[in-house]
C-alpha cells in the first residue's frame, strides 16, 4: 500500500547494484541481492563492515568541500567552525541510525520508500520532491564547478598579453561551460542505466582526497605571494554562524544513499550499522576540517567560495587538483540526474497508474524530454548564478531536511506506531529526539532558505 517507486515493474528494475538505485553522490558501486520475498530479511548482500565504511565516507565526500574554507569564514573561525560540525555531527550520525531502524521495520530498501512505508503518502510525496530539486540544484553547482576551473585552467594556457576588453570568445565562461556540457555530460546522461558509475567512484575517490592533500600541503608550505588579509577568531553576529549550516549539511550529506547500503551488508543489524556510520562520519569530519581550516587559514577572510580559485592559476599541483575536480563533476552529473530523472518517473507511473511495461515507447520519449530539459534549465541557471556558494545556500536547506526532518519523522511515526500498554521512559525519550530533530531541521531549512533568497539571490 505504499507505492514503492519502480520496485514492482521488471522492466524497472535499474539494476541489482544498490548504488544504482538511490545514489545522490558518488560512491563506489554496491553488490546486493534485490528486494523479494526470498531475500527480505536474509542478510544476503555482499557488502562487509569495513566495506560499508568505505562507502558512506565516499558518498559523504565531494565537491561541497571546495566550499568548507568559506563556511569556516562565514562561522566565524577555526573554533566556531570545527563547534559546529561537532555538535552538527551527533544528530548526522543519529539520522543514519534511525534510517537503517525504519528500513529494517518497513523492510523497505531506499530513502524513499522508507519515508513513504513509516510516514505515509504526503511525507514520502514531499522527499521525492526533495530529492529531485536537491539532484537539480547540485547538478547546477557541478556545471558552476566546471566553469571555475576551467577558467583557471585556461587563464594558465593562455599567456599572450590581451588589450582590455578583447578577451578571446573561446576563453569566455559561458561557452567553455556549454561546449563540456554538451559533448561530455549530455551524453552521459540520456541512458537509461547508469552501470559507468562503478568506474567513475575511483575517480572521484581520488579526486577529493588529492584535492584534500593540496590545501593542507600548501598551508603547511605556503607560497610566498599567499598571505591572508584577515583571519577572524568570531563570528560577527551570533546569527553569522548559522551561515555555515548548508554547507555542512550538504558536505555530510549521505542519508539518501545510506538505505540501500545498509541493506546491501552482510549483518545488516542497527548496532553494527552504528559503528559503520560512526566511523564513517568520523573520517568525513577528518576531511572536511582538514579543507576547512587549512583552506581558511590560508586565505582568511579573503577566501574564495570555491577555495582552489583563491589560488594562482600557474601552480601546477593545485592545476592538477582543478583537472581531477572536473573529471569528477563530469562523471557525478549524469548519476544525480539519473536519480532525480528516476524519482519524477516514479511519480508519474504512481499517479497514472502506468506500468513500463504497458507503455515501452513512451517511457523513452518522456525520458529523451525529460533529460533535454533537465540539462538545458541547468546549463542556462549555471550560465548565470555567478559561484557554488550561492547554490549551496539554497539546497544545504534541503540537504538538512534529508539528515533531520524526514529520518526524525521516521521516528516519531515508528514510534507512535508501536502497541504498548505504557510508555517507558526509552520510549518518550526517543520521540523527544525526534521531535527536536524535526524542529532543529526545520529551523535551518527556514534560515537557510530565507538568507539564500533575501541575501545571496537578491544581492
Amino acid at each position: 500500500g505504499t507505492g514503492s517507486i519502480n520496485s514492482d515493474y521488471k522492466d524497472w528494475e535499474w539494476s541489482a547494484d544498490a548504488g544504482e538505485r538511490a545514489r545522490l553522490l558518488q560512491s563506489p558501486s554496491v553488490e546486493t541481492v534485490p528486494k523479494s520475498e526470498e531475500s527480505q530479511g536474509n542478510g544476503l548482500g555482499a557488502t562487509s563492515a569495513l566495506g560499508a565504511v568505505f562507502i558512506v565516507v565516499n558518498a559523504a565526500l565531494g565537491a561541497g568541500l571546495l566550499n568548507f574554507p568559506a563556511a569556516f569564514s562565514m562561522a566565524g573561525g577555526v573554533a566556531a567552525g570545527i563547534a559546529l560540525q561537532m555538535c552538527m555531527l551527533i544528530f548526522i550520525i543519529g539520522g543514519l541510525v534511525i534510517l537503517a531502524y525504519c528500513s529494517q521495520a518497513s523492510n523497505e530498501r531506499t530513502y524513499q520508500e522508507v519515508v513513504w512505508a513509516v510516514c505515509g503518502k504526503v511525507p514520502g510525496v514531499l522527499c521525492e520532491v526533495a530529492i529531485a530539486v536537491y539532484t537539480f540544484g547540485t547538478c547546477i553547482a557541478f556545471l558552476i564547478i566546471i566553469g571555475d576551473q576551467e577558467d583557471k585552467i585556461i587563464a594558465a594556457l593562455v599567456t599572450e598579453p590581451e588589450e582590455a576588453g578583447s578577451s578571446r570568445w573561446y576563453t569566455d565562461r559561458k561557452f567553455t561551460i556549454s561546449i563540456t556540457a554538451f559533448l561530455l555530460i549530455l551524453p552521459l546522461s540520456i541512458p537509461k542505466e547508469i552501470g559507468f558509475q562503478k568506474y567513475a567512484s575511483s575517480i572521484s575517490v581520488i579526486g577529493t582526497w588529492y584535492v584534500t592533500a593540496v590545501i593542507i600541503i600548501k598551508y603547511i608550505w605556503p607560497d610566498k605571494e599567499l598571505a591572508p588579509v584577515e583571519i577572524p577568531t568570531r563570528p560577527s553576529t551570533w546569527m553569522a554562524v548559522f551561515n555555515a549550516m548548508p554547507t555542512i549539511c550538504f558536505g555530510f550529506q549521505c542519508h539518501v544513499s545510506s538505505v540501500p547500503v545498509f541493506n546491501s551488508m552482510k549483518q545488516p543489524e542497527v548496532k553494527t550499522w552504528g559503528a559503520v556510520v560512526t566511523a564513517a562520519m568520523v573520517i568525513a569530519l577528518f576531511v572536511y576540517t582538514g579543507t576547512g581550516v587549512c583552506g581558511f587559514l590560508t586565505f582568511g577572510a579573503g577566501v574564495d567560495q570555491d577555495v582552489l580559485l583563491s589560488y594562482p592559476s600557474n601552480d601546477i599541483p593545485v592545476a592538477l587538483a582543478r583537472a581531477f575536480i572536473i573529471l569528477c563533476v563530469l562523471t557525478s552529473y549524469p548519476i544525480l540526474h539519473f536519480c532525480g530523472r528516476a524519482v519524477l518517473e516514479g511519480l508519474w507511473l504512481r499517479y497514472t497508474g502506468v506500468t513500463v511495461e504497458e507503455d515501452v515507447v513512451r517511457e523513452r520519449r518522456r525520458r529523451l524530454l525529460q533529460t533535454i530539459s533537465w540539462f538545458l534549465l541547468t546549463l542556462l541557471l549555471a550560465l548565470f548564478i555567478p559561484d557554488i556558494g550561492k547554490v549551496i545556500s539554497v539546497i544545504g536547506g534541503l540537504a538538512a531536511c534529508f539528515i533531520f526532518v524526514f529520518p526524525g519523522l521516521c521516528l516519531i511515526q515508528a514510534k507512535l506506531s508501536e502497541i504498548q500498554e505504557t510508555r517507558a521512559i526509552s520510549w518518550w525519550g526517543q520521540v523527544s529526539y525526534g521531535v527536536f530533530m524535526v524542529t532543529l531541521g526545520a529551523f535551518i531549512f527556514g534560515q537557510t532558505t530565507a538568507n539564500a533568497i533575501f541575501v545571496d539571490l537578491t544581492a
